[in-house]
């Protein structure tokens, strides 16, 4: 056998694609393709007709500081840094608070439509006089009134009771009704435009508008350590959307600008508050200043120091001159007891009595006198008595003068002490009197201070009231994009042929996915890569015929089945004995065409002047009789197998007539014994008795998983050819074949695929010069 033939045609390798099989498989369905693709374009033409146009709009602000006021300069003034988080600003900016008060004043819950024939648009306003009656809080249901233009009024329905009114003049401020609304058309001009279109107003909760405000509006930081914002917004009408803009900006401004006023009204309402306190507690402590001088006689502390001291001074000079003065004193009593009645009395010692030193100067005198008398007239002179009597009585005035000077002396002594006594405790209270004066005037300096503070917080909040800064700064109002984002044509475009090309394809790659039956050679390869394929049978169109009944044909059907015949060449053994060959034709199941391939096999081999013969095996089911118009109750195999005297040449059949060396044996009677019958050894005779009269001995046997009938006579095999149906046999049937191939049941094995191109959902088309068709195949 040669091996080339495996090589270069049945051996490849199951992990190459073949790029351009994949692509002519899908290829082949080609018009779904471009239906697909036109009904998507076609759609796509249809939405982007029709599709409402979503335009975006944006805007840019700044966030001013809000730590930004009139403030006096402080310490850190020159090195402040702005301390904006934009985090916190966006989530502010995109309230519900600050949402709600928008659609509030946008009246965002009451909308506009104009109702074409298929498309309804959104509209900023009415193209004529309206005027909402409801007031927007107190919409609490949804409702809607279609407004159609007539020529002799307007005619409203109520969506919700399908309830018509007819408004004549065109002017409901005339006519009483119950609508949340009232309209007007004064232009004659605008009428004429007018008349025949149909307009919507809807009306729904306020709480719905914000939350769906809250859903379209965007809000980013404009780079990493910008102070800039910008809000983004998508919508229908062009006029909304930069409303809702400039509108969110208008309210988070004063928002911003409310919170700074409503901080600098709580300070001067606090500092208000607090005033009033302080000046309780500053009047409280002056009287108690005032009170505490009162009670200590404090004038000034200092003052009162050096007076207090002055006077222990004083007050000390005046004990030291009153102990001075008794110290004389005793002195002095001390000379005037302890003298004689003849001896003077020191004078102007330092007493401060006058009275003593007078009687002092008159005793001494009298002293004097009488010396000078005792002198002249003697002791005993009567002058004399008489002067030493007043002498002895000016010694007892003396005496007398000084001891009632002594006690004066005492007293004043005892008073100067208690006086003493008195100016050192006041001197000693100074400093307890100093702390705590200080401690008033401490906290009265404190209230001050606090009370200036105050006073000065209050002007910067009040000048901040009066001159509060904006919150933001408005970089660029809201502007809407020339063209519509949505939709884009380029992209719906690309998608409708993207779609309109991948939706069939993947249909097709889904059923080819799902599909597993057997296609082409690829798939039995991939499984038995040691076994070649040695043909491709093609599936013929209906009414085809399906026999190669004309030797000379140059149809696909006979070109196929002599490329076939070729190839059983290249398979067959070498032999030198010129006897005929045998080639089996089996299958895994019934149904796959063995007896189809092996008729025209046959006839292939016949057509170029070889003795064939084909023997009808399968004697389970045998089908060959229904291509010749033979009675299926012919003699043939079983008879020959059955009967020992039975002539299997008297039973041959010539079924075609442009086949000379064409013979049939027919399988016969169908016996109820089969596998015995081939297995007696009269099948074995009968083979090598047609090698010697034939070239090729084709038998059509029976399909191997059903019965063992084929193996049973494998081994008269020269070589095997196992059929498998596109689109009919199971891939996963061909594990069977390959065991029986590896296991050598099956001698000389080599696959034929039969009805190739029976499923067009793999289009294939081999072209053996001449252009395969399509259609129904052999059933057998």
């Amino acid at each position: 056998m040669d091996n080339s033939f495996n090589t270069n045609a049945a051996f490849e390798d199951e992990s190459n694609v073949d790029l351009k099989q994949e692509i002519r498989k899908y290829l082949r369905f080609w018009p779904w393709f471009v239906l697909t693709l036109g009904i998507a374009l076609f759609g796509a033409y249809f939405y982007l007709r029709y599709a409402p146009r979503i335009y975006q709009t944006s805007a840019t602000m700044k966030i001013l500081d809000k730590s930004d006021g009139l403030e006096l300069p402080t310490q850190g003034f020159v090195f402040k840094r702005s301390n904006i988080n934009l985090e916190n600003e966006i989530q502010i900016l995109t309230s519900y608070r600050i949402l709600e008060k928008v659609a509030r004043d946008l009246m965002l819950n009451t909308r506009f439509f104009e109702e074409g024939t298929i498309q309804t648009t959104e509209m900023a306003e009415l193209p004529f006089v309206y005027e909402q009656v409801i007031h927007t809080d107190s919409i609490k249901n949804g409702m809607s009134y279609v407004i159609e233009v007539k020529n002799a009024g307007f005619e409203i329905l109520e969506s919700r009771t399908d309830q018509k009114s007819i408004i004549p003049n065109h002017n409901t401020f005339r006519v009483n009704n119950t609508f949340p609304f009232q309209l007007k058309i004064e232009d004659k001009e605008s009428l004429k435009k007018l008349v025949g279109k149909k307009y919507i107003i809807s009306y729904g909760p306020l709480r719905n508008a914000a939350l769906s405000l809250k859903s379209k509006i965007a809000v980013e930081p404009i780079g990493q350590q910008s102070d800039l914002l910008e809000l983004t917004v998508k919508g229908q009408s062009k006029e909304i959307s930069e409303k809702i803009l400039n509108g969110l900006m208008g309210v988070f401004n004063q928002d911003g600008i409310r919170d700074r006023q409503s901080v600098s009204k709580r300070t001067l309402d606090f500092i208000d508050e607090r005033f009033v306190f302080l000046a309780q507690e500053l009047d409280s402590i002056e009287v108690s200043y005032r009170d505490f001088k009162q009670e200590n006689n404090v004038i000034d502390i200092k003052t009162d120091a050096e007076l207090g001291l002055q006077l222990r001074s004083a007050s000390d000079e005046e004990v030291f001159r009153v102990e001075n003065q008794l110290a004389l004193e005793g002195l002095l009593k001390e000379a005037l007891t302890g003298t004689s009645s003849n001896e003077l009395l020191p004078n102007n010692i330092g007493l401060e009595s006058g009275n003593i030193n007078g009687l002092i100067n008159e005793y001494n005198s009298a002293i004097q006198e009488r010396d000078k008398l005792v002198s002249s007239g003697g002791k005993n002179n009567p002058t004399v008595q008489l002067i030493q009597s007043q002498i002895d009585d000016l010694k007892a005035n003396i005496s007398r003068s000084l001891n009632s000077y002594h006690e004066q002396l005492i007293m004043s002594q005892r008073q100067l002490r208690a006086r003493k006594s008195k100016f050192v405790g006041q001197v000693a209270q100074i400093p307890q009197k100093e702390k705590l004066l200080k401690s008033i005037e401490r906290q009265q300096q404190i209230k001050q201070s606090l009370y200036l503070l105050l006073l000065t917080k209050r002007e910067e909040a009040a000048i901040n009231l009066a001159i509060t800064e904006p919150s933001i700064k408005v970089v660029d109002y809201a502007l809407t994009s020339s063209g519509p984002i949505s939709p884009k044509s380029n992209i719906i475009y690309a998608g409708a042929v993207l779609g309109g090309l991948l939706v069939p394809f993947g249909i097709l790659y889904l059923i080819f996915m799902l599909n597993t039956k057997v296609q082409n050679k690829e798939d039995i390869i991939k499984v038995n890569n040691k076994v070649p394929v040695i043909g491709e049978i093609p599936d013929m169109k209906k009414n085809s015929e399906i026999v190669f009944e004309d030797p000379n044909a140059s149809t696909v059907l006979a070109e196929s089945f002599r490329i076939l015949s070729s190839n059983v060449e290249y398979i067959l053994p070498v032999k030198n004995d010129n006897k005929g060959k045998v080639i089996y034709c089996t299958s895994t199941i019934k149904g796959e065409g063995k007896t189809y391939v092996s008729i025209n096999l046959s006839l292939a081999l016949s057509s170029i002047n070889r003795r064939v013969l084909l023997i009808g095996a399968d004697l389970r089911n045998p089908q060959i009789h229904t291509h010749i118009k033979e009675g299926k109750d012919n003699a043939g195999l079983s008879n020959y197998l059955h009967d020992p005297d039975f002539d299997w040449k008297s039973s041959l059949v010539n079924g075609f007539e442009k086949h000379p060396n064409h013979h049939i044996l027919l399988s016969g009677d169908i016996p109820p014994n089969p596998a015995h019958l081939l297995t007696n050894g009269r099948f074995t005779k009968l083979i090598e008795e047609a090698k010697e009269e034939y070239d090729y001995i084709i038998v059509d046997t029976a399909p191997t998983i059903l019965v063992t009938d084929t193996m049973l006579i494998s081994q008269l095999a020269d070589a095997t050819v196992y059929l498998a149906r596109a689109n009919f046999t199971d891939k996963n049937l061909l594990k069977f074949s390959k065991e029986l191939a590896e296991t050598g049941k099956l001698k000389n094995m080599a696959y034929v695929i039969n009805g190739v191109g029976a499923s067009k959902s793999y289009g294939y088309s081999y072209n053996y010069g001449y252009g395969y068709g399509y259609g129904n195949e052999g059933e057998n």
